[in-house]
């Protein structure tokens, strides 16, 4: 096979009944032999049930708990040894057409580790999509961005992003990876568990001399939030302390920029308590705790 799409699903059976549709679709239409696989993360509902009747045709891989994002996309793309693979969230539909650019570009492009399309939002298809947009940047204080959305502002497309253009990193939502490059590289970070994961690869392989980009001939339409809405403080937690490692890991300038963040940091829990957002600020507290802890894992 030329490619492997891979779910990771984890108690998603209404999404699979909603989204899976459209990838079998899209996928039997390509002009590269891809083969489709649902890895299911340990689910505890209907999920296996409904992919082995209503989808009979996907290939599932079974995994025997919950291992998060990272670690669940780990063990699934261990058994897969096509040129490349993408990682697609469950709630992502995909029209015919979406996957040939990001295989095409990436033959044509040895120097290029991973695309990703540009992702519209599933609720207002005129709008981008918050987890990648079209295309990811890391500014100079670490804090990720998108081409079509800053913070929680989202632009609406209006064909302002139809350049290909290279990225800093690609949405976990949707990337289209070099399977070799990926396994080179030990996968995503399994101590993330969830959230930045993707970034954190991303800037791995930008350290190894490889290039990423956005092609927005390809184009996706993702639900977003599918697992944590953006407001939930387990969502907050995870985005501060693996931000932090990701810096850690992967800055040069880490120290420098690592003291700034510690003023910023504090500053945003108490913007959350003046909100009165309680679970916010504490998520940040235990964040910034968790992250000291978990550097020293890390030479």
């Amino acid at each position: 096979m030329k490619c492997s799409v891979i779910i990771l699903n984890w108690n998603g059976a209404e999404l699979l009944k909603t989204y899976l549709p459209s990838v079998v679709k899209s996928i039997q239409s390509s002009a590269f032999s891809v083969q489709l696989i649902v890895a299911d993360n340990g689910s505890t509902d209907e999920s296996l049930e409904v992919l082995k009747k209503e989808f009979p045709s996907v290939k599932t891989i079974v995994l025997d708990k919950n291992y998060g994002f990272a670690e669940g996309y780990n063990r699934a793309i261990a058994q897969v040894d096509d040129e490349y693979v993408v990682l697609l969230n469950s709630d992502v539909e995909t029209p015919e057409g979406w996957l040939d650019p990001l295989l095409a570009y990436l033959d044509a492009h040895p120097d290029v580790a991973a695309v990703q399309p540009k992702i519209r939002s599933w609720r207002d298809r005129t709008y981008f999509e918050h987890a990648g947009a079209a295309g990811g940047f890391v500014n100079a204080l670490g804090y990720p961005y998108c081409r079509g959305r800053v913070l929680s502002h989202v632009e609406e497309d209006k064909g302002q992003y139809d350049n290909i253009v290279n990225v800093d990193w690609t949405s976990g939502a949707c990337m289209c990876v070099r399977t070799k490059v990926y396994k080179e590289m030990g996968g995503l970070d399994a101590a993330f568990f969830a959230h930045m994961e993707e970034i954190d690869l991303c800037w791995r392989m930008r350290n190894k001399g490889w290039k990423l980009a956005c092609v927005p001939e390809s184009e996706v339409y993702h639900l977003g939030g599918g697992s944590l809405s953006y407001d939930n403080p387990r969502k907050t937690y995870l985005n501060f302390r693996n931000n932090l490692v990701m810096i850690y890991k992967n800055s040069k300038y880490r120290w420098l920029v690592l003291s700034v963040r510690f003023f910023l940091d504090y500053a945003a829990a108490l913007l959350f308590l003046v909100q009165g957002k309680q679970g916010s600020a504490k998520a940040v507290y235990e964040a910034r705790r968790d992250y000291r802890d978990m550097r020293k894992n890390y030479k």
